[in-house]
């Protein structure tokens, strides 16, 4: 049980607070995706990343401290890093009301097993296209059977997938109903995410050109398929549709239909950063708090995350230089 009650909470003017937490294992990642990094070059770890141990002591802290219940292990890509096992098995222990991983998928196969034992319940697979070809076009490395196989061997173990596709226009939005039914055949919710305003695609003429909104989603879905909108959780950063036939699918509409209002999400950063918003690079250093007692961390920390609540938008996201690998999408 967590240690914060109901007077301790820390809320801003529209009643948000932190209760999702975001941990980037490591900002390094085996991929280049186009809409994550210019030049093709992989991002690489950051310097003095913490340790798998103190991550642990700080989900634990944040946890004490705001009554946080669910934590997604992110990266860069979370299964490049050697502290994988040991942070899944530490936060694991902590009593939570949910962990759940972000992945590429293309290491799962290598750690399928662990993640199965570890009795994670779900996990979220980026996965652009069904295309050998555009695969590797979009993220400039990997192999797009290994992914499908990690995918499969997920389901098996008995873990909720759901696929995450950023369709962007001229590239892959063909792919977009073959997803779908890739999706629907397997019992996994596929969500589209809108291409973000972030990093190296700020502003620019190529976000412009490839941004494919949820209203042009959701037109070439209902060429194929009946669908209605259906209820999301209050904090439910997409906007979530039935169809007729059976399944469901979800809209990320960081543009279209921004969710800033209700947002509960906190990042770590693999190097002991807290980011309060995605849209704002403002960032709160808590290594140092690590290694004190909990008396003393905890207010100290309390006056961190009231800063980070205020960094968070007030009405939709603005695009921020930030690249989201580096803090966890």
């Amino acid at each position: 049980m967590s240690n914060t009650t109901s007077s301790d909470v820390i809320a801003d003017r529209f009643g948000r607070r932190f209760d999702n937490l975001r941990v980037s294992l490591t900002a390094a990642c085996n991929y280049a995706c186009t809409y994550c990094v210019p030049n093709g070059k992989r991002l690489q770890a950051a310097a003095y990343e913490l340790s798998a141990a103190e991550m642990i002591r700080a989900v634990a802290l944040l946890r004490q401290t705001t009554g946080i219940s669910k934590v997604r292990i992110t990266g860069g890509e979370p299964l490049l890093s050697p502290k994988f096992g040991d942070l899944l098995q530490g936060v694991m222990k902590l009593g939570l009301k949910d962990v759940s991983l972000t992945t590429n998928g293309q290491l799962l196969p290598r750690w399928s097993d662990d993640i199965i034992a570890s009795g994670m319940g779900r996990i979220n697979v980026s996965l652009d296209t069904l295309d050998t070809d555009k695969f590797r076009d979009i993220a400039r490395s990997g192999d797009l059977a290994t992914v499908l196989n990690g995918i499969d061997r997920m389901l098996e173990g008995g873990l909720r997938v759901k696929v995450n596709m950023v369709p962007m226009r001229r590239v892959n939005e063909s792919q977009i109903v073959p997803m779908l039914e890739y999706c629907r055949e397997r019992g996994i919710e596929l969500r589209f995410i809108e291409l973000m305003n972030m990093g190296h695609l700020r502003s620019s003429s190529t976000y412009q050109n490839q941004f494919f909104s949820m209203d042009e989603i959701l037109e070439l879905i209902s060429e194929q398929y009946t669908f209605s909108r259906t209820d999301a959780p209050f904090d439910s950063t997409a906007v979530r549709f039935e169809i007729v036939d059976g399944g469901y699918f979800g809209v990320i509409a960081n543009e279209s239909e921004p969710f800033c209002r209700t947002c509960t999400r906190l990042r770590l950063s693999s190097n002991g950063h807290l980011y309060g918003c995605l849209s704002n690079a403002k960032s709160h250093d808590i290594r140092p708090l690590l290694e004190q007692s909990d008396e003393l961390a905890q207010p100290a920390l309390r006056e961190l995350l009231g800063q980070a609540l205020q960094d968070k938008q007030d009405l939709s996201f603005k695009g921020e230089t930030t690249v989201m690998k580096f803090i966890g999408g």
